[in-house]
């Protein structure tokens, strides 16, 4: 039986402004509103603004909250300070990654943890079943906000100009409760475009007034609305791992090459942690042959890869594509890939991508494609 997708607080805005909307984890999503290739540029050069309400918050309360986090989650919770956020994962048994996390300290002993909308129910029903013996409270919160992003270089002065909020003081993967528009929101500088910019967490009632707002304080430097095409290229650019296609469950946060996620050395319940066997074993092999690592490919003909396609060295797959897509920063396609480790060096030459029994010519470079000059 299939149930009609959800929407955001934003929906009809978004189909005010001519979206083109696109069913993305069982949410009608705005894919995009003019051109692509605008969009994704209007990011890297003014602003531009997304509606990111998809997105999975879950609160985690109580006296253990933070043990409980460090039992469920890979990374080292208990060091992050009030108003300070952490990337990192969860992982199954066995290492596999059940999703990558932003996990937000709220206050003393208050944790909002932001899952990926197509894993929002598995994260949810991880914590909970690793919540036992736990002092703490897992609370699904995510009818409970609109989340809205501002992103790109003009992003702090546009919104310097709707809050009272010390955005100076704001470092990167940080959050503090402020007012936007005059209404109350988390203002966390965090992002998933490669740029500086801004992640609204707001009520949803609230969602469409700070919209507008933004809009019209933004349109005058060149901000403009922007939908998940050009989120993917943008985070593409920056090297930047989706869900699904560069991490899944068969592969560990090693295998990933972001082991750096992975906190053995944790204070709290003893250092255990769920996975943490498994991927003591993982963090040795990747040291000792890695089998497979994560490269970036820039292609030297226009034909653009996708998820699946075979890369291929003198006739024999040497690995396979995760995300592809043309690159408007770089002006020619470009894509990530896992490649055997014998062929990951930058500049490797003699590398194709399989595109429909052709063999198309690519270099192999290190992630990311992109870095913004701070």
């Amino acid at each position: 039986m299939s149930t009609a997708p959800r929407l955001t607080a934003l929906d009809a805005l978004h189909r005010s402004l001519g979206a083109t909307m696109t069913d993305f984890a069982g949410w009608d999503m705005p894919l995009r509103y003019g051109s692509e290739r605008d969009e994704h540029i209007a990011v890297r050069t003014k602003a531009g603004l997304f509606d990111l309400s998809h997105m999975g918050e879950i609160t985690v309360t109580g006296p253990a909250a933070v043990e409980l986090l460090d039992h469920a989650l890979v990374g080292n919770i208990s060091t992050v300070g009030v108003g300070r956020a952490r990337y990192t994962m969860i992982c199954q048994e066995d290492g596999g990654i059940l999703d990558d996390l932003i996990v937000y300290r709220l206050g003393e002993t208050e944790y909002m943890v932001v899952a990926n909308a197509s894993n929002a129910q598995i994260v949810l029903d991880a914590l909970v079943a690793r919540s036992g013996g736990f002092d703490a409270e897992v609370r699904d919160d995510r009818d409970a906000y609109a989340l809205i992003a501002i992103q790109g270089p003009e992003s702090p002065g546009i919104l310097k100009s709707l809050t009272d909020a010390d955005l100076d003081g704001l470092k990167y993967y940080a959050g503090l409760p402020g007012t936007v528009a005059g209404v109350p929101a988390l203002i966390a500088r965090t992002g998933y475009t490669g740029e500086d910019g801004f992640e609204l967490f707001l009520k949803p009632e609230h969602a469409e007034g700070v919209w507008k707002a933004l809009t019209e304080a933004g349109t005058p430097v060149g901000l403009i609305p922007c939908g998940l095409s050009c989120r993917d290229t943008l985070r593409l650019e920056a090297g930047m791992p989706l869900y699904g296609h560069e991490l899944t469950t068969a592969l560990t946060p090693f295998d990933a090459g972001l082991g750096r996620v992975v906190k053995f050395e944790k204070t709290t319940n003893e250092g255990r942690f769920v996975g943490r066997e498994a991927l003591e074993k993982a963090a040795e092999r990747a040291e000792t042959a890695p089998p497979r690592k994560l490269v970036g490919l820039v292609a030297e003909g226009r034909r653009v890869p996708r998820a699946g396609f075979s890369v291929v060295k003198d006739g024999v797959v040497i690995g396979e594509v995760t995300s592809g897509a043309p690159s408007p920063t770089l002006g020619k396609p470009i894509a990530i890939a896992y490649v055997d480790a014998a062929h990951a060096a930058p500049g490797t030459q003699g590398v194709g991508v399989d595109i429909r029994g052709t063999h198309e010519p690519y270099e192999v470079v290190a992630l990311p494609f992109y870095k913004r000059q701070k």
